[in-house]
């Protein structure tokens, strides 16, 4: 596989194609060269320009990739003019990640998400996908170009399967609101991790809770919400804690809004626990696109706790002094802990500030309540 990326100046262009390949080898794709250009804006028809698009079909004999992957969205239109070009198959990062969820979704509504943004997507790409219907001809006295009844099938097929799609994701949203309804009636704290995928939150839940949910140092590891109870042993009490999908620079819109059900969870939560990959070199911009899904999905305004995790892939000289402390955050000062949720540092901390807030925010209740 060829991995090609085009900077048009924006800040958070991936110069080495080090995320995308991660992705690719992720979905089980082996990247055997990469190439990068810059453009001020996409060729309307090509996405680079045909004079690069001959580089990239030059290079990709040299290397025999036998598919060539973008790590931008493409139209329709620009995916099938680059496949006559290049005369290999052309995909875009939308279509990879939909791949992994796919290959990576466990639970009835995981599956049902993907299912539907798969959908989403493959509806777009009818005249691509089914180029060969133009060689079909319409009867005597129907009204249309060549192999248009077919088209118009195929579509009306695709669009009934996403009705049937949603109104079965209605009915677990359904479910999932009764089951938060029963938690608001008990007055449960409701948490939620939130991050960067591969920033470690199951391995951060798994290490909160005791659970076995799966964890692994990969992209997407685990797609489906799992809920648990944890016990704050220094105010005696427990609190609800829901490990999400993890954020991802450009995700899909189709992803976010099939995955609206799960992420309903980091909506509705008290206290959002933003996990951070303090080791990784980028984790600002990683910050930012956290911040632009959590925006995107109505949650910018809940509280956010940072929890600044892999603390033991850190320098010990770099290390910070203090585990706890503050982080600016869009103009606003938010608590930030220091841990390593695999090799248990910190943890005696994040929970004593867990601890705290939950019973900062169960006071502003009950004043609230008096003042009622």
């Amino acid at each position: 596989m060829l991995l090609v990326g085009v900077d048009f100046g924006l800040p958070d262009f991936d110069s080495e194609l080090a995320e995308l390949g991660l992705l690719a080898q992720t979905a089980g794709f082996a990247p055997v060269a990469r190439i990068t250009c810059k453009r001020s804006a996409p060729d309307a028809a090509l996405f680079v320009g045909s004079g690069k698009a001959e580089e990239i079909r030059m290079l990709a004999q040299m290397h025999g990739a036998q598919e060539v992957l973008f790590d931008q969205s493409l139209s329709p239109g620009q995916q099938r003019n680059l496949e006559r070009v290049l005369e290999l198959p052309v995909n875009d990062r939308t279509l990879l990640i939909l791949e992994i969820f796919a290959q990576r979704a466990r639970s009835h509504e995981g599956k049902l998400q993907v299912e539907l943004a798969r959908l989403k997507y493959l509806s777009t790409r009818l005249v691509r996908r089914w180029s060969h219907l133009e060689r079909q001809t319409g009867g005597a006295g129907v009204r249309g170009g060549p192999g248009e009844k077919q088209i118009e099938l195929d579509r009306r097929m695709i669009d009934e399967a996403i009705k049937r799609t949603k109104d079965r994701l209605v009915k677990v949203k359904r479910t999932r609101n009764t089951q938060r309804r029963h938690r608001s009636r008990a007055e449960v704290f409701s948490i939620s991790l939130v991050g960067y995928t591969n920033a470690g939150k199951s391995t951060l839940f798994n290490a909160l809770v005791k659970a076995r949910v799966y964890a692994a140092d990969q992209l997407f590891a685990t797609l489906d919400t799992t809920t648990r109870q944890l016990y704050l042993g220094d105010i005696g009490r427990s609190v609800s804690l829901s490990d999400t999908v993890g954020f991802i620079r450009d995700l899909p819109h189709g992803l976010v809004d099939a995955f609206e059900a799960t992420l309903q969870e980091a909506v509705e939560a008290d206290l959002l626990l933003h996990v951070v990959d303090a080791a990784h070199s980028g984790f600002p911009e990683q910050i930012e696109q956290v911040q632009k899904v959590l925006q995107e999905i109505g949650a910018q305004d809940i509280p956010q706790l940072l929890v600044f995790n892999k603390l033991d892939d850190i320098a010990p000289a770099q290390r910070p002094l203090n585990l706890v402390d503050s982080y600016d955050l869009a103009g606003r000062s938010v608590p930030r802990v220091f841990v390593s949720a695999l090799k248990s540092l910190g943890m005696a901390e994040l929970r004593e500030k867990i601890s705290e807030i939950v019973l900062a925010h169960t006071a502003a209740g009950r004043e609230t309540s008096v003042s009622d």
